[in-house]
């Protein structure tokens, strides 16, 4: 399922690991209150014997300074193979790991949801030597979040339920307020959202009106970093113009400082201080 709309579901986990912390109470998931998050992988590393590519999982520190694994896997249609293979990664990553493990399958579509929320066994002997009770999340489970606080508060499941409920009442104004709430955010948190989001809407035609939202902020971006890149070409060139005015010679490595410097403040404070100083350690020397 690489690259399918249904894999930015799980992608969001690995964005925002604190992400199921909020989502268990929704699913009724009776877990301890989960202290820290930590992405373990995501699509990547060697797992390709377990097909685990396209998956992601996270260790889960809980306040009791217990540690679960969690398997988080999106899947957008039934697919009678499947459970089986969800059964091998837990055990597998049980005993890789020696930690306790769970499952979540996040689906886009409630008939999927209700056919992978049934338990897995290995019968037909009875009892089953093993059964796979996995967590599923769908539609049902997610609803639409349309209040603009909660929205706000967290962009993150805002989005998972966007791409959810694609054609929900309510999601043009859903996703209009997220794309404001992700105008304001830095760009490593809020550049992630906006491509999950556009490849979870991909095939429907809400993707269209997002990436419109969207194109804007994009846009705005682009020209505020063409705007820092051409300050800061300015205040280089006037530094060293400067001190070669005023008969400071830069050494290399301090030369080489100032062509690397990207930053056009300490740029500014470089420049302020190559007025008066006497040597170019007084420009440097603190940094």
């Amino acid at each position: 399922m690489s690259d399918s709309p249904a894999e930015s579901m799980h992608r969001l986990f690995w964005h925002d690991p604190g992400l199921f912390a909020r989502v268990a109470p929704l699913l009724g998931i009776a877990v301890p209150d989960i202290t820290k998050a930590t992405v373990l992988f995501s699509g990547t590393g060697n797992w390709g014997s377990l097909a685990c590519r396209g998956n992601t999982l996270l260790q889960c520190e809980t306040a009791g300074q217990e540690s679960f694994l969690l398997l988080i896997e999106a899947q957008d249609q039934r697919d009678h193979r499947r459970p089986a293979h969800w059964a091998h990664h837990a055990a597998y990553l049980w005993a890789e790991y020696r930690l306790p493990t769970a499952l979540l399958i996040v689906c886009p579509d409630q008939d999927t949801a209700r056919w992978a929320a049934q338990p897995v066994a290995s019968g037909p002997v009875q009892p089953p030597a093993l059964t796979l009770h996995p967590f599923v999340a769908g539609p049902a489970d997610l609803p639409l979040i349309t209040d603009r606080d909660r929205i706000r508060a967290d962009p993150t499941l805002t989005a998972l339920s966007a791409v959810m409920h694609p054609s929900a009442q309510g999601i043009g104004s859903a996703l209009d307020t997220l794309s404001t709430v992700l105008r304001d955010l830095p760009d490593v948190d809020a550049n992630p959202l906006i491509a999950l989001t556009a490849q979870g809407l991909h095939t429907h035609p809400t993707g269209i009106v997002w990436k419109h939202l969207v194109s804007a902020i994009i846009l705005d971006r682009e020209r505020e970093k063409d705007r820092v890149e051409r300050i800061t070409k300015f205040r280089r060139e006037h530094l060293l113009l400067l001190l070669g005015e005023r008969g400071l010679v830069l050494s290399e490595a301090a030369r080489k400082e100032v062509a690397d410097c990207q930053d056009p403040e300490t740029l500014l404070r470089w420049l302020l201080r190559a007025v008066t100083a006497s040597t170019t350690e007084e420009i440097f020397d603190d940094e």
